[in-house]
């Protein structure tokens, strides 16, 4: 069954169709425009593995400035009521530098470079290394993205390294398991508007995901699907909506599945 998945999946992402390059659960190598200051609220509901009826919920406010058409800056902090109330758990710095580009008529190519810093104060609970919420550590990883028309594929290779979280909790698991390999492949389609005639237009985008974390050590790997939607209005405010689930599930996580909703605002020329 998961070799079908898998192989089904792959097949729709190599149709090319006519997609934009905006994710949901990942970034592409493009950088949000430069001089321009951007506010994200992302906002998780995940299910609890242990007890299906149980749901965690994590918000992640956050900054992002582009700095110029190369790189940005993302600030982030992190919320969650893992531990029954909601309370601030730690915060990340994200930075990416696009380091190649070739750009064509309808089409362009582009590779970047990332980073993430990330600091936790919540209990080390689980192996998969989450930097997004859950574990301190440090992320690097590069991003190749190919925009066709109005579709756009993407796919990305990270290192992670997860360290002690603050407060006394540390990394509760081998030394030799705070490493693990990261990767992603992403398509997506611009569904609406068929034919651009304002900048007010609704633009609308369906896309999906594949996310998954091989530990170094044991070789145990989750991969995660996560179809989504997506509303750009007037050209600067931004709607996601996802719903994230296993195929393979070797790592263990203690919320594995989940939904997804995002809230984005850009201010353009902003410095």
């Amino acid at each position: 069954m998961r070799i079908i998945l898998f192989n089904t999946l792959l097949c729709f992402l190599g149709m090319y169709a006519q997609g934009q390059e905006l994710y949901v659960y990942t970034e592409p190598a493009s950088n949000m425009a430069a001089k321009s200051i951007g506010f994200r609220l992302t906002n998780s509901l995940m299910q609890q593995v242990s007890n299906k009826e149980q749901y965690n919920f994590h918000s992640v406010p956050e900054l992002m400035i582009g700095i110029s058409k190369k790189s940005m800056l993302h600030g982030q902090v992190f919320l969650s009521n893992r531990n029954t109330k909601l309370i601030t758990e730690g915060g990340a710095l994200y930075y990416k530098y696009r380091f190649f580009s070739v750009d064509e008529v309808n089409k362009h190519f582009r590779m970047a470079a990332y980073t993430r810093l990330s600091y936790n104060i919540s209990d080390v609970h689980q192996p998969a290394i989450d930097l997004f919420g859950h574990n301190s550590g440090v992320e690097t990883g590069v991003i190749a993205t190919q925009l066709i028309k109005k579709v756009a594929l993407s796919a990305s290779l990270a290192h992670m390294y997860a360290a002690d979280n603050g407060k006394g909790n540390k990394f509760i698991y081998a030394n030799n398991n705070r490493n693990a390999v990261g990767y992603t492949l992403s398509v997506g389609k611009l569904m609406l508007p068929k034919t651009y005639t304002s900048y007010n237009q609704t633009n609308m985008n369906l896309m999906v995901e594949m996310l998954g974390q091989t530990n170094w050590e044991t070789g145990s790997s989750f991969l995660d699907l996560a179809p989504s939607l997506q509303l750009i209005l007037f050209s600067k405010m931004r709607i996601d909506v996802g719903y994230r689930f296993p195929m393979i599930n070797d790592l263990k996580r203690t919320a594995d599945r989940g939904f997804l909703l995002r809230l984005e605002y850009n201010i353009f020329n902003a410095f």
